[in-house]
């Protein structure tokens, strides 16, 4: 599980630095490398689309673990 959670946010990462070259010098690191709307640019804009989706999870809960008993949790002690 801490290999996918590395794995999203890694991916969560790489996106956001796209979009923040996208938005401040309007170049899109991942069009550049892959090339333009090729299969390769494709399969990473869905893959970073689904890490984030995935990762919304982490913002209703405490501990990455599903629970979703608040702030304080101890319940999940995984790590």
């Amino acid at each position: 599980m801490k290999a996918l959670r590395f794995l999203v946010l890694l991916l969560m990462v790489i996106g956001s630095l796209n979009w923040g070259f996208v938005g401040f010098f309007k170049y899109d690191v991942v069009s550049h490398l892959f090339g333009m709307a090729s299969m390769v640019t494709r399969v990473i804009f869905a893959l970073v689309g689904l890490a984030g989706l995935y990762g919304i999870s982490y913002l209703v809960s405490c501990c990455g673990c599903g629970c979703k008993c608040g702030p304080s949790c101890k319940c999940c002690k995984k790590d």
